[in-house]
């Protein structure tokens, strides 16, 4: 019973992982080997962790389409008002609704297995400070790359047992900053 188990294990798999396998008949795969798995007792072991958003594209999805998911992220954080403030209360901080208009902020695949988002247009006085006659990054173009990296990753897993999803990178012309 058990080698009858373990083959069905690993021709479900070698059907999930196989690139012309299509959408559904990978969903239809990965359910199958969910209850095969669920049935013998098995637990994932390691210190996987996954990403708060790594749920909506799903397990295979390809980077093609985490990338579109990330770029629906950003036109929607660009788009939507930050809520209301009553009198006295501390105003919100929304990075992506605060940042000025004409930045323009693209999200590529330069090559496999990586995904950089660049922000483009940022005017000098909004993004770069003078300390100590070095130009740095201002703290709001900071706030804006790692909101934009926490968008990133929010897609991504990773673990000591398997590896990441993706590579990814927020890129500020002249500056590179790495997550």
């Amino acid at each position: 019973m058990a080698i009858i188990a373990s083959h069905r294990i690993m021709r479900l798999r070698a059907l999930i992982e196989h690139p012309n396998t299509g959408a559904d008949e990978r969903a239809t795969a990965q359910r199958m080997l969910d209850r095969i798995l669920d049935r013998s007792g098995y637990s994932a072991t390691g210190d996987r962790t996954y990403g708060d958003r790594h749920h909506r594209v799903g397990k295979h999805a390809d980077l093609r389409s985490v990338a579109e998911m990330i770029r629906a992220d950003i036109a929607l954080g660009r788009i939507m008002f930050a809520p209301q403030t009553r009198f006295g209360e501390p105003a919100v901080r929304d990075p992506l609704g605060d940042a000025p208009v004409q930045i323009v902020i693209t999200v590529d695949l330069p090559h496999h297995g990586c995904i950089d988002i660049t922000i483009d247009n940022v005017p000098r006085d909004w993004g770069w400070v003078i300390e100590d006659s070095i130009e740095c990054v201002s703290p709001q173009l900071q706030e804006l790359a790692t909101e934009l990296a926490d968008i990133m990753n929010g897609y991504n897993f990773d673990g000591s047992d398997i590896a990441k999803r993706f590579f990814g990178r927020v890129r500020i012309p002249d500056f590179t900053l790495v997550w």
